[in-house]
């Protein structure tokens, strides 16, 4: 059975990601409502409220060049774990990052011999973020945290299909994959408070 057409809030609509949500959920029939910077600060619970008033699930990938990871991306968590709820929200699928999603062996990403460090801040900030909203979402907001297991293929033709599947620094998927993902998991959840990765099959 087609899942039924819902209202969709996308968070950082504007971005690659979001694009790809935007579009996914578009083919799909659902009403969506895209939601950039100038629309709603994100770091504000009551302006999520406001801007998701009325959707069934919000899906979230956003991101401030201009902020400190470790404030922002934790800043956003609880905003969204006190707004949502608040406008009657019930389902928050985020876009994630690799770098912080544990590996088979258990190790994040991050930590694995010869993985880049550059970035490091970031990634910390993406996984403080995370923890952010395990410690403040109420029971009544259903969340997961989706990441690409390893890496985005900017080039690549989307396959049609994904996995879920541990991190993996030699995995990739399209944006256009990802996007699958995101909506599968907005519409019909199968991950609860959580964080997990896909890979193109």
């Amino acid at each position: 059975m087609e899942p039924r057409s819902s209202r969709i809030i996308v968070f950082g609509a504007g971005g690659r990601v979001g694009r790809a949500a935007v579009a996914e959920a578009r083919r799909r029939g659902h009403e969506v409502t895209e939601a950039v910077r100038a629309d709603a600060d994100v770091t504000d619970p009551q302006a999520v409220a406001r801007s998701a008033a009325g959707h069934d699930a919000a899906i979230v990938a956003v991101y401030d060049s201009g902020a400190r990871p470790g404030e922002f991306f934790p800043a956003v968590a609880r905003a969204l774990a006190e707004g949502l709820p608040a406008a009657g929200v019930k389902r928050l699928v985020s876009a994630g990052l690799a770098s912080v999603l544990a590996t088979a062996s258990g190790d994040l990403l991050m930590d694995t011999p010869g993985y880049p460090q550059e970035w490091r801040e970031f990634c910390l900030g993406h996984g403080a973020g995370t923890e952010a909203l395990r410690a403040a979402a109420p029971e009544a907001l259903d969340w997961v945290v989706l990441s690409p297991a390893g890496d985005f293929d900017h080039e690549g033709e989307p396959s049609g299909g994904y996995a879920f599947a541990p991190a993996e620094a030699g995995s990739r998927i399209t944006p256009g994959d990802f996007a699958r993902a995101l909506l599968d998991e907005a519409e019909v959840p199968t991950l609860h408070r959580m964080h997990a990765g896909a890979s193109a099959v």
